[in-house]
């Protein structure tokens, strides 16, 4: 009892002395400059309002990272190591990981070859067209390579045109895209032999025209490109121009049959709607056949599958853009496909096996280089489509932060939508938003969406020009654009920051 009360008592006095002591310091120190810790107190006075009185966030998370691009500090965090959906924002990993690992002056190939010889302008045999992985193979390539063959002097192919994709394995959906996105554009099949409708290069898709036809009549759809791989069945109805604008387009699983039902106002302006097609090695066979027929070319064979072989005389090889100009449409745009592409590759490039389970391997071990740690993260794709993804904000600022240090850099940031900029090609997905004049151009960023999911991430320049790092993942909401609209007052702040 009484050696308690005397340790007691020496409490007291510690106390005491602790208390004197903070009054009057033994030696004078000078307070930190009030310019050096306001900002960080008011930027995190300003987001901790922000997160607390946006009822968006009502029952749901937020991760916010925010860090300084001179020295990587990390300023201000809300769940800045919990691991959310970051939807596309994952793109921002897998641009970083195939700039390191391909390289920004990396090309695919697309290759076309004979299996028999030539004689009196005829191809006795099989012509064949191989794939190597290339997104952007348009139809003008395929008529490129038709005038190529009959410049050669051939005008007659007496076998089949087989397509050949097996660079890559035969997996052509990531393993948790889900049945009702397959047969959307952001949802189509990944093959190493393909072909995109227009400049978007959104690979192993059609884009389905809807005009209005005659009132009571059924609308006039057309297919870009021309082709005789997809069918079209037309269930419209033109009505009269205040009548109801409900149209419906679908692809039925397993074919390349398109159905479009439903109602369209006369007068009505031309409705585009891109489809995924069943199977798009099949499709690029079907484009490059109808050029070689274009150019005066008889096929007597069909389209088919099949693989070359090393002895087959080698007739057109086909390089791709540069991959630091296809980063361009890809990440501006978010193009799901050219991630799953670069993802496949990866893996093809390092383990000789173009899968995604070789190709994220490949990613995780080159994120361990840019201040990511692996072990924090769950990558199902390259894309961000999957909602098994988790990655926490602090990662990707990190990441972020890091990459800087790359000669790639320069082509890396390029790729990034800048807010405020009309140009699709410039601001991409930011280009509506932060559209203001002294907000404009003023952040460079990546954005993603999934249904229930918002996200944002990349630098801004602050008020003084100071270069800020932030991440935004928002989940579980309800309101999607609600999501959107609380990303851009966060991003006003740290605008504003002096």
């Amino acid at each position: 009892m009484k050696e308690n009360l005397k340790h007691k008592n020496t409490a007291i006095m510690f106390a005491m002395l602790i208390s004197i002591l903070a009054i009057f310091p033994l030696f004078h120190t000078e307070d930190p400059p009030a310019q050096a810790i306001e900002p960080a107190r008011s930027l995190s006075a300003e987001i901790n309002k922000l997160l607390a009185s946006d009822p968006v966030l009502e029952g749901s998370l937020a991760g916010v990272s925010i860090r300084s691009a001179d020295d990587g500090e990390l300023l201000y965090e809300h769940m800045g190591n919990t691991r959310l959906q970051p939807a596309s924002l994952l793109k921002l990993f897998t641009a970083g990981a195939a700039l390191s690992v391909l390289g920004e002056d990396y090309r695919f190939t697309t290759e076309v070859s004979a299996d028999g010889k030539v004689s009196d302008g005829a191809l006795d045999g099989d012509l064949y067209l191989v794939g190597r992985g290339d997104p952007t193979l348009l139809p003008a390539d395929f008529a490129e390579f038709a005038r190529e063959i009959s410049n050669k002097g051939i005008n007659r192919i007496e076998g089949d045109v087989v397509v050949d994709d097996s660079w890559y394995d035969d997996i052509r959906y990531s393993g948790d895209l889900t049945w009702n996105d397959e047969h959307q554009y952001y949802g189509s099949q990944v093959s190493a032999l393909t072909a995109s409708p227009n400049e978007d290069y959104d690979a192993g898709t059609v884009i389905v025209n809807i005009q209005p036809g005659e009132k009571g009549q059924s609308a006039n759809i057309t297919i870009s490109p021309e082709n005789d791989y997809v069918t079209v069945v037309n269930q419209t109805k033109t009505v009269g121009p205040k009548g109801a604008y409900n149209l419906k387009v679908d692809r039925e699983h397993g074919s390349n049959t398109i159905f479009v039902k439903g109602t369209i106002p006369a007068g009505a302006k031309n409705n585009r709607k891109w489809v995924s097609v069943w199977e798009p090695s099949g499709y690029a066979g079907d484009l490059f056949k109808r050029a070689l027929e274009d150019q005066g070319v008889e096929v007597v064979g069909k389209i088919r599958t099949g693989t070359a072989t090393e002895g087959m005389a080698g007739l057109i090889s086909h390089k791709s853009m540069p991959l630091k100009d296809l980063l361009v449409p890809f990440m501006k745009l978010s193009n799901n496909g050219h991630a799953e592409v670069l993802v496949k590759e990866m893996g093809k490039a390092i383990h000789k096996e173009g899968s995604w389970e070789k190709g994220l391997e490949v990613m995780n071990a080159e994120l361990a280089k840019f201040g990511v740690d692996p072990a924090r993260l769950v990558l199902r794709d390259g894309s961000g489509i999957s909602h098994a993804n988790l990655v926490p904000a602090n990662e990707i600022t990190s990441f972020l932060f890091h990459v800087r240090k790359e000669k790639w850099f320069p082509a890396f940031k390029h790729s990034l939508p800048v807010a405020g900029d009309r140009d699709r090609m410039v601001g991409g997905t930011m280009r509506n938003r932060l559209k203001e004049e002294d907000l404009k151009d003023r952040v460079i960023a990546k954005t993603g969406s999934l249904t229930g999911v918002s996200t944002l991430s990349g630098y801004v320049e602050t008020s003084s020009g100071e270069t800020l790092i932030f991440a935004i993942l928002l989940n579980n909401l309800i309101d999607d654009t609600q999501g959107r609209k609380l990303e851009n007052e966060l991003a006003k702040i740290l605008l504003s920051q002096p």
